[in-house]
């Protein structure tokens, strides 16, 4: 059953959403050649631990060892923090949070370059971010779920790029994950109809090479099956009758 938020719960989702917001803003900078996913991932849990009643949603759910996860290049989402992977100029990393607040769940993630990186990878982050924000933009009352899907492959197709078919974006808020999904392609008017008080994680994920993925070994961490770089990008999103409201934003 989908559970339609009132004001209340949308604005303790936003306290925790700016918590989210602000850890992103902190790992930032962090984020250069030589340091450890495993470093990231000990400075992320202590910066949400530091918010009164905030606590990151990630560490132990469904057994998942660490407090954020952390993919780097073919990586596209579920990467285990690692003292053993130790970033290097040209990576880029994916930094996927969710943080737990009085009972409620946001669910964010950002692609970060390390040092310099190609203009292909630059374009690929923009076209990334970009596909997001058309997502944000149709996630308005009496569209569809294939609404949000298209408008992310409107950005994504003409780019050349595939979006990771077998993972989605989902509904978030009272638990991290439920219906409805939220592809990264689809058909206008299709699926679920957007209501007021649905908070769902808008979520593209953006491949140079081929859409089709692969699970690695530790059972996690879902790789690009053709080994080329991938993009993510996601907010946590509530629709309303005022429009789009982005809930993991830092203002």
């Amino acid at each position: 059953m989908i559970h339609l938020k009132s004001e209340r719960e949308l604005e303790i989702m936003a306290r925790g959403g700016r918590v989210l917001a602000l850890t992103h803003e902190h790992l930032r900078p962090l984020v250069h050649p030589g340091i450890s996913t495993q470093e990231l991932d000990e400075a992320a849990e202590a910066f949400i631990r530091s918010h009164a009643g905030a606590t990151p949603a990630f560490k132990g759910l469904y057994g998942f060892p660490g407090a954020t996860c952390i993919s780097v290049n073919e990586e596209i989402v579920h990467g285990i923090p690692s003292r053993k992977r130790i970033l290097k100029g040209g990576d880029i990393v994916k930094l996927d949070v969710g943080v737990k607040l009085e009972g409620y769940f946001t669910d964010a993630s950002i692609t970060v370059p390390v040092g310099t990186v190609t203009p292909e990878i630059e374009r690929l982050i923009d076209t990334t971010r970009r596909s997001l924000d058309a997502g944000i933009a149709a996630a308005v009352v009496g569209n569809h779920i294939g609404d949000i899907g298209a408008a992310i492959w409107s950005v994504v197709g003409p780019a050349g790029y595939t979006v990771a078919d077998d993972l989605v974006g989902h509904y978030v808020g009272t638990k991290p994950h439920g219906d409805p999904q939220v592809p990264n392609k689809g058909k206008p008017k299709r699926g679920m109809k957007l209501l007021p008080g649905l908070t769902i994680a808008i979520e593209p994920m953006v491949n140079i090479g081929g859409s089709a993925t692969r699970t690695l070994s530790d059972k996690w961490t879902i790789v690009t099956a053709d080994g080329s770089p991938s993009a993510h990008f996601e907010h946590t999103v509530a629709i309303t009758e005022a429009g789009p409201r982005v809930l993991t934003r830092a203002a």
